[in-house]
C-alpha cells in the first residue's frame, strides 16, 4: 500500500490586525490579562462584504498550489474542514470547487472543528493510500470573529478566537523514506457542551428566532478550565499513541505543531515532552486560534520560515470542541 505526501503548504489570514489594545475598547480587559492567560498578543478577524470563507481559503489553496507545481485542474478530491461554512447548506467544499474552477470533482465536508484538519487529513490520506485518488486538496478554513460575543460575559472567548485559512496538497510519495506515517482520531461527546455553539440548529421549532439572538445562544460557548484540565491530558495521550505506534521516542520529534489552542497549553506539552524551543513551532502570539486553520497556517509559516527541512519528523496535534482530538505523524 502506498504513502502519502505533502506535496504544498499555503496559508491565507484576513487583512484587519485585531490588538489586545482594541479588544480592551470593546470589553473589560487589557493587554496583559490576554497576555497571561492565552499568549495571543494580535489576531485576524474578516471583514463584511470583502472576506468570505471561501476567498479565504481560496487564497490558501492558491499558495498550497503553486508551491506543488500544480494547478487546479490536477486535484482530484477536496476535503474542507471547517464548523463556519458561509451556508448553513451546502458545505464549504463545493463553494471552494466553484470558486477555483476545479473539475466536477468530489468535496466533502469535516465538522470536528479544532481537530477538524487532522481529521481532513487522515480522511484524504486513506483515499491516496487505497489508490482512490492522487492528488487531494486538504483545507482547514474558519471565521470564527461573527460568532463572538464581543461584551464583557464573552470576553475569555472572544479574545482566543480569530478568522483564517490553512490548506495542504496531499499526494502519493515517491520515497519509502518521506510521507504520513500514521493518523490517530479520538473523541469523547459526554463533553459536547463544554464548548459549542447551540444555535441556530434543526432540532427547534424553527431554527434561528428572535429569543434566540436575545438569550446568546448563538454565541460560542466555553467552559476553560473544563477544556484546559482535558487537553493537556488528551494531547499528550495522542501524541505518545503516535509515537508508540511507529516505536519511535519523543526525542525523535523534528517539530512539533499543536492545535494554537493557548499558549500555555502548547508550553505545558512542551515541558512534558521535553522538547527544546526550536522543536516545538507556536504562532498563536499573532494569529489567534482559528480553530481548524491552525495547524495548516502554522505548517506553512514554519515551511515559510525553513523551519521544516526535508526527511524531518513532523508531529501534529489538536484537541478541542467534541471533544475531540487527534495526531499525525509524517516524515517531510
Amino acid at each position: 500500500m502506498r504513502k502519502s505526501k505533502i506535496l504544498g503548504v499555503g496559508h491565507y489570514v484576513p487583512e484587519r490586525v485585531v490588538t489586545n489594545e482594541e479588544l480592551s475598547q470593546m470589553m473589560d480587559t487589557s493587554n496583559e490579562w490576554i497576555v497571561e492567560r492565552t499568549g495571543i498578543q494580535s489576531r485576524h478577524w474578516f471583514t463584511p462584504g470583502i472576506d468570505t470563507l471561501t476567498s479565504l481559503s481560496r487564497k490558501a489553496t492558491e499558495m498550497a498550489l503553486e508551491r506543488a507545481n500544480l494547478t487546479a485542474m490536477d486535484i482530484d478530491f477536496i476535503v474542507f474542514a471547517t464548523i463556519t461554512p458561509d451556508y448553513f447548506i451546502p458545505g464549504n467544499g463545493v463553494l471552494l470547487q466553484r470558486e477555483l474552477g476545479f473539475d466536477n470533482i468530489g468535496a466533502l465536508d469535516i465538522r470536528n472543528a479544532c481537530s477538524g484538519f487532522i481529521y481532513a487529513l487522515s480522511v484524504a490520506d486513506q483515499f491516496i493510500k487505497t489508490g482512490m485518488y492522487d492528488r487531494i486538496l486538504v483545507v482547514g478554513a474558519e471565521i470564527q470573529s461573527s460568532a463572538l460575543d464581543k461584551s464583557d460575559e464573552g470576553r475569555s472567548s472572544s479574545v482566543i478566537f480569530a478568522d483564517g485559512a490553512g490548506a495542504v496538497v496531499l499526494g502519493p510519495s515517491s520515497s519509502d523514506q518521506s510521507g504520513i506515517l500514521s493518523t490517530h482520531l479520538h473523541s469523547q461527546g459526554e463533553y459536547a457542551e463544554e464548548l459549542y455553539c447551540k444555535d441556530p440548529g434543526s432540532s427547534r421549532e424553527v431554527r434561528l428566532s428572535p429569543e434566540m439572538l436575545e438569550s446568546g445562544s448563538t454565541f460560542l460557548k466555553m467552559n476553560g478550565n473544563a477544556v484546559f484540565k482535558h487537553a493537556v491530558l488528551r494531547f499528550m495521550e495522542v501524541i505518545q499513541e503516535a509515537l508508540d505506534h511507529n516505536q519511535l521516542e519523543q526525542s525523535a520529534i523534528d517539530l512539533l505543531i499543536p492545535h494554537q489552542a493557548n499558549l500555555r497549553i502548547s508550553q505545558y506539552i512542551q515541558q512534558k515532552l521535553g522538547l527544546p524551543d526550536e522543536k516545538v513551532f507556536n504562532n498563536i502570539m499573532h494569529m489567534g486560534n482559528t480553530t481548524a486553520a491552525t495547524i495548516p497556517i502554522a505548517l506553512s509559516e514554519a515551511w515559510e520560515q525553513g523551519k521544516i527541512k526535508e526527511g524531518d519528523l513532523i508531529c501534529l496535534a489538536a484537541f478541542g470542541s467534541g471533544f475531540t482530538w487527534a495526531s499525525a505523524l509524517l516524515h517531510w
